[in-house]
């Protein structure tokens, strides 16, 4: 069952430059599966459509999302704090499913990490694998808890020598089990990682080389698509990818990421 009800906002706090963390209380938690999103709406009149953001986890009557500003409505949202409401429907979409042939690959890139939080805290059998484009590593710790955790990180010339004795202490402390330098593949493949399943949720380029990747080597791989939405209840059909099947509400090869998504199997879609 979905909602639409103004939260209330319990705690709002910056993870990374451009990267925030925001806590809100209502119903939608307590209905909220893994994988699933929210509609957000910001109080600006002039934009009418929500931005559709993960859900990170949720905790009794209290949902977490983490999010990036990608333009002016994720920035007002940023504005936002405690005591604020925010116009919200949800739990929307279909989430990654509970039982799949273990151990699980739990595959995050950039803002496709959040949802792996929520997806790691509903088992027990978590291989951690996490794509960062720079060495501000948020939520890492978190997903540390609840698994052996890989990094891989595209640009860590950046995060220069004080950088580089973080990471060496983090692998000192045992809260990652490896760092890699480049992509999620990348340290897969670097440290011969393996898994009945793989989860994954990042940009289209990752989730393409995760798809074949498994593929190739025999290991069920489920993708959640990240794509810009309109209603975000499937009417508009603005959010669509190719798919193997024929869609009964168009009559075309396509998927509406926003309802049969954003968790498909990975041979299902063309990504």
């Amino acid at each position: 069952m979905k909602y639409s009800e103004s939260a209330r906002i319990i705690k709002q706090e910056r993870l990374a430059s451009d990267v925030f963390s925001l806590w809100i209380e209502g119903r939608i938690a307590e209905e909220a599966r893994p994988g699933q999103f929210i509609a957000v709406y910001t109080k600006d009149p002039s934009r009418l459509l929500p931005r559709p953001i993960s859900i990170c986890e949720t905790e009794g009557r209290r949902l977490r999302i983490v999010y990036r500003i990608a333009g002016e409505g994720t920035r007002q949202l940023s504005g936002l704090r405690e005591g604020d409401t925010v116009e919200v429907t949800g739990p929307l979409g279909n989430g990654f499913p509970a039982e799949v042939k273990g151990p699980v690959l739990l595959i995050g890139g950039g803002i496709g990490i959040p949802p792996m939080l929520f997806t790691a805290k509903s088992r027990n059998d978590n291989i951690i694998v996490l794509g960062y484009r720079d060495p501000e590593l948020f939520l890492l710790r978190e997903l540390s808890e609840y698994g052996r955790v890989h990094i891989a990180v595209e640009r860590p010339q950046e995060c220069g020598r004080e950088g580089s004795e973080y990471i060496e202490g983090l692998l000192k402390e045992g809260i990652i089990e490896s760092f890699t330098k480049g992509n999620v593949l990348d340290a897969i493949r670097e440290n011969g990682l393996s898994a009945g399943s793989a989860f994954a949720c990042g940009p289209a380029p990752m989730l393409r080389a995760v798809k074949e990747y498994c593929g190739v080597n025999g290991i069920e791989a489920w993708v959640s698509l990240e794509e810009r939405m309109a209603c975000g209840i499937g009417a508009c059909l603005a959010c669509v990818c190719g798919s193997r099947d024929i869609d009964p509400h168009s009559g075309v090869r396509n998927k509406r990421i926003c309802a049969e998504g954003p968790v498909f199997k990975a041979e299902e879609v063309i990504i």
